[in-house]
């Protein structure tokens, strides 16, 4: 996204010649943006886009100036992908998102349109932190990265989103175990089990699920529901072994006289199917 000096030099043309026309006879004298080319526009974009990235929402004007004045020109699309770049980099992720979304919907062959769908995702990703407790834009995220991986799986951008991807889904699994903890650690077993149950289920390849596994053997034994807290061990106990969660739980079942092993039928029979023996029916 640098600039090249040829366009650099057409972005300083541009500002000077603004100032010597304020300077030389008052605004009504300034020359209007509509005399300029697309190209001497675009460049003065890209000036203000390196000089202050933070600022690339006057950046953004700019390029949309370029839409404006030259709407069928080659000019215009390149300067849409640099509206959706410079209202990310200036933290405006709505517009960004906008921008990147017309990118995608005018020209959806074109080799950018892998970067705008990028852009797009990018523009819920980097909010997942700024959200508190509310999960939608994870979700959200999850589902443009995937957009990405799927729709332009040779690009250059799928490996960063298959990256960002894991990521956000490790988020909500992350989430889930804060709510569940939450809940056990106020003795409401029941609701903390059922936090810890999704993890297990839904979020399984992540890296919260050994933990996840553990907690729910906290839960069932206050709960009195001994099998099922075997058979969560059970399960930590052949995929998690060298974790410190499955001495922890080999800890806890033995002090109450239990083992973990696979007993009766339940849910946790179907993990176990799943995550051991391989077989998803």
């Amino acid at each position: 996204m640098g600039i090249s000096s040829s366009r650099k030099s057409l972005a300083v043309a541009f500002s000077a010649l603004a100032v010597l026309a304020a300077c030389g006879g008052g605004r009504d004298e300034e020359r209007p943006i509509e005399s300029y080319s697309a190209e001497e526009i675009y460049a003065q974009a890209e000036f203000q886009l390196e000089d202050d990235p933070r600022k690339g929402d006057k950046a953004a004007e700019t390029f949309a100036e370029v839409e404006r004045l030259y709407p069928y020109s080659e000019w215009a699309k390149r300067s849409l992908i640099m509206q959706a770049y410079a209202y990310h980099q200036a933290r405006d992720y709505e517009s960004s998102r906008a921008a990147a979304q017309r990118y995608i919907d005018f020209y959806p062959a074109d080799e950018d349109a892998a970067y705008a769908q990028y852009l797009l995702a990018l523009s819920y990703y980097d909010q997942i932190d700024l959200v508190g407790r509310d999960q939608g834009v994870t979700y959200q995220a999850l589902q443009s990265l995937r957009t990405v991986i799927e729709r332009y799986p040779d690009s250059e951008y799928a490996q960063s989103a298959i990256l960002k991807f894991d990521l956000a889904f490790n988020h909500l699994a992350a989430k889930e175990m804060e709510i569940g903890r939450y809940y056990l650690k106020r003795g409401h077993y029941a609701a903390a089990a059922n936090r810890f149950r999704t993890v297990v289920e839904d979020f399984k390849t992540t890296t919260m699920t050994p933990e996840a596994l553990y907690r729910l053997i906290e839960c069932y034994l206050s709960l009195g529901l001994n099998t099922d807290a075997q058979a969560a061990g059970a399960i930590l106990g052949y995929n998690f072994q060298s974790t410190e969660w499955y001495q922890e739980a080999f800890d806890l079942l033995q002090g109450k006289g239990l083992k973990p092993e696979l007993i009766g039928t339940g849910w946790l029979q179907s993990i176990y199917r799943q995550m051991i023996r391989g077989a998803w029916l």
